[in-house]
């Protein structure tokens, strides 16, 4: 008896019959479907996520350039296709399957063939001392213009003191009273003032002298 069923267990087991072979390949042909929906979903939100990115990155006026990640070539096509499309620049730099990662730059700070060729070839420090003297330069000349913006407001227009009280109070006591006050007024008569020149006596001093001495002289003499 044991030695049947050593022999029966020793035997191949009958195949699986149709039902469960379709069974199995429906199940496969699900889980595939299924991660296919992930995958797309994945790169779905990843598009989404790396456009947003770069419209901001687009919008910041200080900004130049911005560097992603390592990543799968999958995913850095998505990348230079989403910059093409904004009008963007984007290079990839890196040993495939190791560092392979892409960089966005705006059109104006595009890098040039000799700074492109260091990047490749991992020397990022000549690139960085290229796009330093880039920034100084821009720096520099819009100091320039801030300059020449304030010397043009400052110029524009002289403000000189006024010291003359005449004209600074003119609308308040007329520009005619100064003037009319230091005039000499003529004297009027209606007003019981007479001129100088009728006051003046015309005698001479000797005329003057006699008339007095005979004045004093009648005041002497005796009445009757």
């Amino acid at each position: 008896m044991d030695l049947l069923g050593s022999i029966l267990d020793t035997m191949e087991k009958p195949p699986n019959t149709p039902s469960k072979q379709g069974a199995l390949l429906k199940k496969q042909k699900e889980d595939l479907k299924k991660f296919h929906e992930m995958e797309k979903d994945k790169l779905k939100k990843f598009r989404l996520n790396i456009e947003k990115k770069l419209l901001s990155f687009q919008q910041d006026e200080l900004a130049q350039k911005v560097e992603f990640e390592p990543m799968e070539k999958l995913f850095r096509t998505i990348i230079h296709d989403i910059a093409d499309k904004h009008n963007l620049i984007a290079f990839s730099f890196g040993i495939d399957q190791i560092d392979r990662h892409s960089v966005v730059y705006k059109k104006e700070f595009k890098p040039s063939e000799e700074e492109l060729d260091a990047l490749r070839k991992g020397q990022v420090d000549v690139y960085d001392r290229k796009l330093k003297e880039l920034q100084e330069k821009m720096q520099e000349k819009c100091d320039k213009v801030e300059d020449n913006n304030k010397s043009k407001a400052s110029g524009s227009k002289d403000i000189n003191p006024n010291w003359n009280y005449t004209y600074k109070y003119a609308n308040m006591i007329g520009l005619d009273v100064g003037q009319a006050a230091a005039k000499v007024t003529t004297p009027n008569q209606q007003f019981g003032m007479v001129p100088s020149s009728n006051k003046r006596d015309l005698r001479s001093i000797e005329q003057i002298l006699n008339d007095n001495k005979l004045k004093k002289m009648r005041n002497l003499k005796p009445t009757d």
